[in-house]
């Protein structure tokens, strides 16, 4: 029954789903056990705190949410005193006032939003509620005695894990709700989010259809996120607009919205998914970058022009880690210049300037490290770069590939993209074997130790159109 309930209620989310099956399962073989804490971590409009609500269906038990986004007084978690005029006991204990029984589900909602100021930090106080070994004896200023919490279930929902403080992380367990694929938003739309949005505009679900490719359209074209709440919205404007016709001319503009139909109601189009651009110059190469909408493909480009300090320039509005990311990656090629046949002298005569398009978005991370090296590479030989690939990994002084997180999203990104190879760290092939076989379809997987693994995957031995003339001049030398 608790599986039918999940899956009506949410498509994909094995891991989340499998897990509250464990639960049940041990659950059924005894009534003994501390219920866990779960804690669901993903980016916005994944359906995490839904999936809490689907959760308390399932096992048959009341749902109480407690929001706990910009908190910052310990009393609320503990209760004050009853000394204080207007004492009243914490929020862990007014949820089970208002859920009337002792094992509820409760909802600990943005858990990584709390703050603290100098009334005390509300972050202590839950180390008392979510550690299994000591809720059994939860004290709460207002009652003044100790209650046990070890029957409520606990689910925690957070956006990031870098504002919770480690010891509260380590009483909790993770599951990591990651984005839907097109594919999954497709069925997200069709099974959820369409019967919703009609039921609540009152229009007939036999009346209107939006076609598959319709849907996909939106997607593509309207919305940029891991979830699939901006589509939600999306959604319901196109119902409005239709709406808003039917009640004008007391008929409907059509039976089926089809992929043409869009524009007219939703406007022109908000965001063109980047593209592969193909590596007509050299110079130019692919990285894959993780954000908090998901993952993002990402072009760096190198140029060369003619100055006697050899001096390198970087822009992209580019964070310290990778501007050091840069200067590693030209020091290992300098190094190197001989494996790579490249003439040393390039370096005195001519300066090197890195770009990362769309310079008003901060960029910054651990990963683009082999993908400026790579840029350097290509441009100081003219080789081309090979067609349809793209690469995450950061590098070390000595040319190491080291791993990288974010691999499902970069994958995604991949493949929207139309890219075929990724050139990943070998550290990350257990990461791959992780990610269900649907997301890396299509996909063929290059694992690398250094850099020099890098550069003979993705370089070829061709040179792009009209390459620059490295030659020195004599009178230019002296």
């Amino acid at each position: 029954y608790a599986k039918e309930v999940l899956d009506k209620e949410h498509y994909g989310l094995s891991d989340v789903k499998e897990r509250v099956l464990e639960f049940l399962a041990v659950r059924n073989l005894t009534s003994k056990g501390d219920c866990p804490i779960i804690c669901l971590v993903g980016p916005p409009g994944t359906g995490k705190t839904s999936i809490a609500k689907s959760i308390a269906k399932a096992l048959d038990k009341e749902y109480v949410r407690i929001c706990l986004g910009g908190v910052r007084d310990e009393a609320e978690i503990r209760g004050h005193r009853r000394t204080y005029v207007g004492a009243m006991p914490g929020r862990i204990v007014t949820a089970l006032i208002n859920a009337k029984a002792e094992n509820p589900v409760i909802v600990l909602d943005e858990i990584d939003k709390i703050g603290a100021d100098y009334k005390g930090d509300p972050t202590s106080a839950l180390l008392e509620v979510l550690d299994p070994e000591q809720n059994g004896t939860f004290h709460d200023n207002y009652l003044d005695v100790d209650y046990d919490l070890s029957k409520v279930l606990f689910l925690a929902t957070a956006n990031s894990l870098d504002t919770i403080p480690r010891p509260l992380l380590d009483r909790m367990e993770l599951i990591e709700v990651s984005g839907y694929l097109t594919e999954e938003k497709i069925e997200i739309a069709r099974k959820h989010l369409i019967p919703k949005a009609l039921e609540n505009i009152g229009l007939d679900k036999k009346s209107l259809k939006i076609s598959k490719n319709a849907i996909e359209h939106i997607i593509e074209n309207y919305t940029r996120e891991s979830g699939v709440r901006e589509l939600d919205k999306k959604v319901a404007k196109l119902l409005r607009k239709i709406a808003l016709f039917y009640v004008k001319n007391s008929y409907m503009p059509t039976n089926e919205v089809k992929p043409d139909d869009i524009e007219q109601y939703l406007g022109v189009k908000e965001y063109s998914r980047d593209k592969y651009q193909g590596n007509e110059y050299a110079g130019v190469v692919t990285g894959l970058a993780w954000t908090a909408v998901g993952g993002e493909i990402l072009f760096v480009e190198t140029s060369l022009s003619k100055g006697k300090a050899g001096k390198l320039t970087l822009t992209g509005n580019l964070g310290d880690v990778m501007k050091e990311s840069a200067v590693l990656a030209l020091e290992y090629i300098k190094a190197h210049a001989d494996e790579l046949d490249i003439d040393n002298k390039i370096f005195d005569n001519w300066n090197i300037h890195i770009h990362v398009p769309e310079g008003a978005v901060p960029k910054d991370g651990p990963s683009a490290g082999i993908t400026i090296a790579t840029s350097i590479a290509s441009a100081l030989t003219q080789k081309k770069v090979r067609a349809n690939i793209a690469m995450t990994g950061e590098i070390t002084l000595r040319g190491k590939v080291l791993p990288v997180g974010g691999i499902k999203e970069k994958i995604l990104a991949a493949k929207r993209a139309g890219i075929k190879d990724i050139i990943l760290c070998k550290d990350n092939e257990k990461d791959i074997r992780e990610i269900s076989e649907k997301y890396v379809n299509g996909v063929n997987f290059h694992y690398v130790d250094n850099v020099i693994d890098v550069l003979s995957i993705a370089l070829t031995k061709e040179k792009v159109a009209n390459p620059i003339d490295f030659t020195i001049k004599e009178k230019e030398e002296k």
